[in-house]
């Protein structure tokens, strides 16, 4: 079976490095090379790829605006590819299977398309469209930030919640936290 595959980047050297990258692996058919946000979601809903590396910035609507704005029909895997790796825990909040960092190291993309070879297999069992129906949610509610923030102060651990908070100071390699009177 052909895994079909989109490749998404706004630069195309990224897009001929990842092309190279992925003729070693026999099962991966490149049914597309697209290099804007908006062009990715119309090829995406167009011919519904099993997989798609999707580069996280691109100018005019990046990589999250594209899953955002991607029909729910038949949601493709989704790898995440950036030159900026403070970018991961977004992409994993935004469900995806995997997150890559440029430049590619061979031997962690071949990790990434063998969990997409597994969860493309597991998509029968519609375990993924679960998980992509997550992703949708979460994406239409916005980002969720935390309630409370766990302190250490005087040897404990204690919880604020951040609407308590009135003042953060910076002191040296510390920070100080004003609540009321405290």
């Amino acid at each position: 079976m052909k895994i079909r595959t989109l490749l998404v980047d706004d630069q195309p050297t990224g897009l001929a490095v990842l092309r190279d990258m992925l003729h070693f692996e026999p099962d991966i058919e490149i049914i597309g090379m697209v290099s804007s946000g908006p062009e990715a979601v119309e090829v995406i809903n167009r011919l519904v790829p099993d997989l798609v590396f999707l580069d996280v910035q691109m100018p005019e609507l990046d990589g999250f605006g594209v899953v955002a704005q991607i029909k729910p029909r038949r949601m493709p895997v989704i790898i995440f590819v950036t030159g900026h790796d403070d970018y991961a825990l977004k992409a994993f909040e935004a469900h995806a299977l995997d997150f890559l960092v440029k430049p590619c190291q061979m031997a962690r993309l071949r990790s990434a398309v063998q969990r997409a070879r597994e969860q493309i297999q597991n998509n029968q069992s519609g375990e993924i469209q679960q998980k992509l129906d997550d992703l949708l949610q979460d994406l239409k509610n916005g980002l969720k930030y935390p309630e409370r923030l766990a302190v250490k102060s005087n040897g404990r651990i204690v919880f604020l919640r951040l609407t308590d908070i009135d003042l953060v100071e910076a002191a040296d390699n510390y920070v100080k936290l004003y609540i009321g009177k405290e």
